[in-house]
């Protein structure tokens, strides 16, 4: 029997009208051609249904569609904004900050910097998961020439504050940089008010194809970022690469219909989310990993103490649930985003990322709440049948 889906922070099923769209830009009888073909009729209108998908992708961010370069996803958006910024730089005059509790996409890029001799400063959260906008300032020297900080983080969902860190950076000068990935789609994106000078997001997170994603460049910065896949000069010379029509189209039509709906779908998953928080805290001895408000509307982190998470997501099969970023979940070390809040090893292994989304319903939470009910109930009264 197919789990109930409580991993949408890992990924979002392809909404079906997005789907039907794409099919549209794949085949003999559709929209096939290449959209830089520009000397007959199909690569006209496949370039014209990109720069239609890159228009509701920047109305989604509230930006200039000329902002917006196509990318493979939030990774490759990540570490062509962290490394063309760093670019611009000799090693030795540019200090980067970023955070601990970072994507995997963020962190490695920075990592491989500092192998070439620039200066990386990691700043820890406090213990409810958010980076206060006083640890990056405190962290700042004349060196400083990008900040990277994620909006949303993926195994909490605990919220930034990304326009108190964007005013800051823009006073001082310094480029800042944002991981929206886990933020487009859970909470209201505007590259204005955040002060941004690029920020990074993936279709798949939002109800849209794997495999695309794009990169928000700020025009009215004097940045001039240096690409990292070169071969044919795509996107004003920031990505090269033949566009893939289907997958824009897809990530264009996703976006349309996140705008269209967002603040209705939020409110109610916010509320399923609270309902199932009601039914596990009943459990006894639960809390909630992170700040207790400022997250999304779809995001819980639980620790369940006394209980391996890993034992208790065997005994929830019925459930599709993670014990962390899917990035990271083939690894039993404990999480490193938990440990750098404070959490020990072994709250850091009892804990699950359980993320609710568009088809999640309440007959799934009420689902949910029994079977964790009956696994916690019994873990906890048989704690042989627990690893580790």
């Amino acid at each position: 029997m197919r789990p109930i889906y409580f991993d949408y922070a890992a990924t979002t099923p392809v909404d079906k009208r997005v789907a039907e769209k794409m099919m549209n830009y794949l085949t003999l009888d559709g929209e096939f051609g290449n959209p830089a073909s520009r000397s007959h009729m199909l690569g006209w209108m496949a370039e014209e249904a990109v720069e239609d998908a890159r228009n509701e992708v920047a109305d989604l961010l509230h930006a200039d569609s000329r902002e917006i370069v196509w990318t493979s996803g939030a990774t490759e958006s990540n570490n062509l904004a962290i490394k063309g910024v760093a670019e611009n730089f000799a090693a030795d005059d540019c200090h980067i900050i970023t955070s601990a509790t970072e994507h995997k996409a963020v962190l490695d890029p920075v990592k491989h910097l500092q192998t070439l001799g620039y200066s990386v400063t990691v700043v820890s959260p406090g213990a409810d998961g958010v980076v206060s906008v006083d640890a990056i300032a405190a962290a700042m020297t004349d060196k400083t020439r990008l900040v990277s900080l994620m909006a949303v983080n993926n195994e909490t969902g605990v919220i930034n504050p990304i326009v108190e860190v964007g005013q800051l950076c823009q006073q001082l000068g310094v480029y800042f940089h944002v991981d929206a990935a886990q933020a487009v789609g859970k909470i209201p994106v505007d590259v204005e008010s955040w002060q941004v000078t690029l920020l990074s997001m993936s279709a798949h997170k939002f109800y849209g194809p794997k495999g695309v994603g794009a990169l928000y460049v700020r025009r009215r910065s004097p940045l001039q970022l240096k690409s990292q896949i070169h071969g044919g000069g795509h996107e004003r010379g920031m990505r090269s690469g033949t566009l893939p029509t289907h997958q824009l189209v897809g990530i264009g039509e996703a976006a349309k219909l996140l705008n269209a709906g967002f603040t209705e779908e939020a409110e109610r998953i916010g509320l399923l989310r609270d309902r199932l928080w009601q039914g596990l805290s009943a459990l006894g001895d639960v809390t909630i990993n992170g700040h207790p408000t400022l997250r999304t509307p779809g995001h819980l982190n639980v620790c369940f103490h006394g209980v391996d998470g890993e034992a208790l997501m065997m005994a929830v099969r019925n459930l599709a649930i993670s014990s962390g970023s899917a990035c990271t979940s083939a690894t039993v070390e404990p999480s490193f985003v938990l440990k750098a809040m404070g959490l020990s090893d072994s709250q850091a292994h009892s804990s699950l990322r359980i993320s609710l989304g568009r088809y999640s319903t309440e007959e799934d939470i009420d689902m949910a709440i029994s079977s964790f009910r009956d696994a916690v109930s019994g873990l906890r009264a048989n704690p042989e049948q627990q690893q580790g």
